[in-house]
This record gives C-alpha cells, sequence and structure tokens, in this order.
C-alpha cells in the first residue's frame, strides 16, 4: 500500500495503520514539480519514526536562511540537486524563486535531515515567526492529536501586535460536547507541560469538522485565512468559542 503525501502523518497514526495492515505500506514524498522524490517502506520506518525516507530522484539539500548547506540534524528549507528542470504555468516569478544560484529546486518544504534518511518537519509557508523565533505547526499538531479529546487539528499562525504572530490552535473534538472553555484551558496546560513556551498555543478555538480534500489534506491555508481575514488580535481575544471560523 502506498502513502503518498506531503504533510507529514502523526507517529501515532502511522504506527497503527502498521499495526492494522501489517508492515505493507510503501510512503513516499514528492510533489506536482517533480524534482524530487524520497520513499520508505514500514520496517524502515518503525526504525527511524516520522521519516519520509530516502532519495530516489534528486540529491536532497537542506539549506540556511542564508542559502548555506546545513549539517545533520539541524532544520532548513530543502533543495533538490541534480533533479529535472520544471516550471509553474503562467507564475513565471514562483518558478524563478524554486531556484537557487546552484540550480537546485524547492517545493517550499521544512525538513530536519540525518546522515541516512529525511524527516519532513513542515511546510515553510505555515511556519510561524513569533518574536524572531520559527515555529513549526506540524510538531504542535502531533502533539495535540495525540489527547483523548481531539479528533482532528490545525495549527497556524495569527497576527500578534508585539510578537508579528502568535500560535493559534483550532480543534476538532472527538465529542462536541468538549468544545468548551474548561477544555482549552485543559488542552494549553497539558502543552505547556509537553513544549517550549513560545510553541504553546495562546488560544484554542474549536471547530465540529476542519475542512479537508477528498484525499485527507487539509486546508490549512483557507482555514488560516479565514481567521486573518474575519479576527484582527483585539477582537480574537474577546471572542468565545464557536463552531465557525468567524468573529
Amino acid at each position: 500500500m502506498r502513502d503518498p503525501r506531503r504533510c507529514a502523518l502523526p507517529d501515532r497514526r502511522e504506527r497503527g495503520m502498521i499495526n492494522w495492515w501489517g508492515p505493507v505500506i510503501v510512503e513516499y514524498y514528492s510533489g506536482s514539480e517533480g524534482n524530487g522524490f524520497t520513499i520508505i517502506d514500514s520496517a524502515n520506518w518503525l526504525t527511524h519514526k516520522g521519516s519520509v525516507g530516502q532519495a530516489l530522484i534528486g540529491e536532497p539539500k537542506i539549506l540556511g536562511e542564508d542559502g548555506e548547506v546545513l549539517g545533520p540534524g539541524e532544520v532548513g528549507d530543502v533543495y533538490f540537486a541534480n533533479s529535472r528542470p520544471f516550471e509553474y504555468f503562467d507564475e513565471p516569478e514562483k518558478t524563478k524563486n524554486a531556484f537557487n544560484e546552484h540550480g537546485w529546486s524547492t517545493m517550499g518544504d521544512v525538513v530536519t535531515s540525518t546522515r541516512r534518511v529525511s524527516y519532513l518537519t513542515d511546510r515553510k509557508n505555515f511556519t510561524i515567526i513569533t518574536g524572531g523565533v520559527n515555529v513549526y505547526p506540524a510538531e504542535i499538531e502531533g502533539l495535540l492529536i495525540s489527547h483523548e479529546k481531539v479528533a482532528d487539528v490545525a495549527v497556524f499562525g495569527i497576527p500578534h501586535p508585539e510578537f508579528g504572530e502568535e500560535v493559534m490552535a483550532v480543534v476538532q473534538p472527538l465529542d462536541w460536547a468538549h468544545a468548551n472553555a474548561d477544555t482549552e484551558a485543559e488542552l494549553i496546560e497539558w502543552m505547556r507541560e509537553r513544549l517550549s513556551s513560545v510553541k504553546v498555543p495562546r488560544k484554542v478555538d474549536f471547530l465540529e469538522q476542519l475542512p479537508r480534500m477528498d484525499n485527507g489534506k487539509l486546508y490549512k491555508r483557507h482555514l488560516q485565512d479565514a481567521y486573518r481575514r474575519q479576527c484582527d488580535f483585539l477582537r480574537c481575544q474577546a471572542t468565545p468559542l464557536h463552531s465557525d471560523p468567524l468573529c
């Protein structure tokens, strides 16, 4: 069974799939750009939990903000060297920005790399910059989804007048009766015990159903845009919990 994806699957769910179907799952990480392709089977995933495996197409290069290649264990933008060129239809500027001076190309993902395998950290566009610190929503989502009251979750940044952005979590509870201020406080406190303070969401909102495509991919950009468009910072601070992302 193949599991193609461009987003990190929580370890708990991945392990559950392997336990259910057996070690028959083969994952690959790629994109429509076709410039890079990594693959991992169940046996290797169990020894490198969370990894997207090794490259079959392109040579992964993890770059820092200065464009220099980073060492093992560091987090940076993943580029692929020695891969085929591509272009986005009718978007020359986007195409130009996808390549660096070496001709290496990126799909816009953030990765942690070891000497053997790569770990997909998040989409670069979803990185939250709060007080000058980079926060990766996927880490917080992976933790929250393991809470017994959480069925689905999305984490993203919303405007903050002092820090630029702050961390916001939108949770789909297993039981809608738990969509209340007590659960919000419980989740925030639970995360404080497990995350550094800068990563803990300042606010948790609830939706009855998070928007997902037929293939399971979260419409996170639509959700984030809805909160940014309709909730300014001061109003969001005073807004009660609700079932629609409207302030």
